[in-house]
């Protein structure tokens, strides 16, 4: 069975849960995502500790944001992990998004577009020209402008940007929560089915798989859903 477009966020407390949750959804799965706070206390040991004997994708989700020439080194830093997806920030702007797929050709740039914790309100505070789904729109076409295959925003925005950017471009949807799933920390949320259905190719989830009794399970009633959601709209399963 193809594993379900999900990137499963392995936000845990130590390198054993992170590789324990891991091995319980990669059967369902098609990435585990390994965010800055496990990478910075653990380093490039995560990388294989999660991984496994399975050879699931793995996300790398630094969200690299400095000049170029240090972006491009810290993208080099990592080549030897090859990971499959590599975040850097969009408003690192046009050459800092190039240095980096300059420097890591064999691994899919995602440019981060507006962070999903952030609300219209938090927009404006910061100075960035709203609504949301605008500031998102213009972002991403700058990233693909400078050479980025992938973009990273809320499903709020999905049918937006896709429109922009065309089939080409990968879009990855954080914020995604099942129904009846707390929305903690986001705040521009959708379902799986409905991130889905607006175009998104890789879909985010974390605390709802993770925090779950049964992680394995969890994944697999998700991955399920979304398999049933593919097949009804045509999409590969």
């Amino acid at each position: 069975m193809t594993p379900a477009p999900i990137a499963v966020a392995l936000d845990a407390p130590d390198l054993e849960t992170a590789a324990h949750w891991a091995s319980l959804v990669t059967p369902h799965v098609s990435t585990v995502k390994v965010g800055l706070e496990l990478y910075l206390r653990y380093g490039p040991e995560v990388i294989a500790s999660v991984r496994g004997a399975s050879g699931v994708q793995v996300f790398l989700d630094l969200k690299l944001h400095d000049i170029p020439n240090t972006v491009a080194g810290a993208a080099k830093a990592v080549a030897r992990l090859k990971p499959a997806i590599l975040t850097v920030h969009a408003a690192g702007g046009p050459a800092m998004i190039q240095a980096a797929v300059e420097a890591l050709p064999n691994t899919q740039i995602a440019a981060v577009t507006v962070l999903t914790s952030l609300s219209e309100a938090d927009l404006e505070r910061i100075g960035v020209a709203g609504p949301s789904d605008d500031a998102v729109r213009r972002l991403a076409v700058v990233a693909v402008g400078a050479g980025a295959q992938a973009l990273v925003c809320s499903p709020r925005e999905v049918a937006t940007v896709r429109a922009e950017v065309g089939p080409d471009i990968t879009l990855i949807t954080p914020g995604v929560r099942p129904v009846g799933a707390a929305s903690q920390d986001q705040a521009r949320v959708a379902t799986p089915e409905q991130a889905l259905a607006d175009g998104a190719d890789l879909l985010v989830i974390g605390r709802p798989i993770t925090g779950s009794a049964d992680p394995g399970a969890a994944a697999a009633g998700i991955a399920a859903a979304l398999r049933r959601t593919l097949a009804g709209s045509g999409r590969a399963v």
